[in-house]
C-alpha cells in the first residue's frame, strides 16, 4: 500500500530537460509502422490513419503533425518533443513515453492503456478522454492543461503533479498513487475516492470535495 503523504514530504516529478538542438528535417508522411527515426524534425505533416505501429522516434521534434487515427500501437517517443499535435482521435496503446515534452496540443480520446511513462511534461495541452487504464506513470507533471477525463483505472502513478490544470473527471478505480500532487488541480468529479491514498490535496480542496466524501460514505448532512 502506498505511504499517506502530506505537503512536507510529498516528492515532485523528477522532469529530465530535453538537450536542445537544430535537428534536420524528415519527410513525415514518409514514416511507416516498425520505423526508427534518430534526431530528425517531422513538421507539418498529415499521418493521420497510418500504420505506424512498433515506430521509434528518439530525439526528434514532431510539430504540427496531425495523427487522428494513426495507429501508434507500441510506439516509443524517447527525449523528444511534440507541439502543435492535432488527434481528434489518438490511438497509441501499450506505447512507451520517455524523457517527452508535449506542448499546445489538442487531443479528443486518447488511447493510452497499458503504457508506460517516465519523465513525461503536458504543457497548454487541451485533452477530452485521457485513457491511462494498466498505466506505469512514474514522474509526470500537467501544466496549464484542460482534460475533460483521466482515466487511471488499474494504474500505478509515482511522482505525478498538476499546476494550474483542471481534470473535469477523475477516475481511479484500483489505480495505485504515490506522491501524487492534486493541490494544482481542479478537481470536479472523483470516481473511487477510496483510492485518492498516496494523493496530496491541500486545505481547501479537502473542504470543497467533503460533499464527495460525505456521498462516498453514505453521510447525510443536514442543518
Amino acid at each position: 500500500m502506498p505511504a499517506q503523504n502530506d505537503s512536507s514530504t510529498t516528492v515532485p516529478p523528477r522532469i529530465k530537460r530535453l538537450r536542445a538542438g537544430v535537428r534536420p528535417p524528415g519527410d513525415a508522411e514518409g514514416i511507416g509502422a516498425e520505423d526508427r527515426r534518430h534526431d530528425e524534425r517531422f513538421e507539418g505533416g498529415d499521418l493521420s490513419h497510418a500504420d505506424l505501429s512498433d515506430v521509434t522516434f528518439e530525439r526528434c521534434d514532431l510539430v504540427g503533425l496531425s495523427l487522428h487515427q494513426a495507429d501508434l500501437r507500441a510506439a516509443t517517443f524517447s527525449e523528444s518533443r511534440l507541439e502543435r499535435i492535432d488527434a481528434p482521435v489518438l490511438s497509441a496503446p501499450r506505447s512507451v513515453w520517455h524523457d517527452v515534452v508535449v506542448a499546445g496540443s489538442r487531443i479528443g480520446s486518447a488511447e493510452l492503456y497499458e503504457s508506460g511513462w517516465r519523465s513525461v511534461e503536458l504543457v497548454d495541452c487541451k485533452l477530452g478522454y485521457v485513457n491511462l487504464r494498466g498505466a506505469t506513470i512514474r514522474d509526470l507533471r500537467l501544466t496549464r492543461c484542460t482534460v475533460d477525463e483521466l482515466d487511471l483505472t488499474n494504474a500505478q502513478a509515482t511522482r505525478v503533479a498538476f499546476e494550474d490544470t483542471s481534470v473535469d473527471h477523475l477516475v481511479l478505480a484500483s489505480a495505485r498513487l504515490a506522491h501524487t500532487d492534486l493541490r494544482g488541480a481542479t478537481l470536479r468529479r472523483i470516481t473511487s475516492l477510496e483510492r485518492l491514498a498516496g494523493a496530496t490535496l491541500s486545505p481547501s480542496q479537502l473542504v470543497e470535495m467533503a460533499p464527495l466524501f460525505a456521498a462516498e460514505l453514505g453521510i447525510r448532512v443536514e442543518d
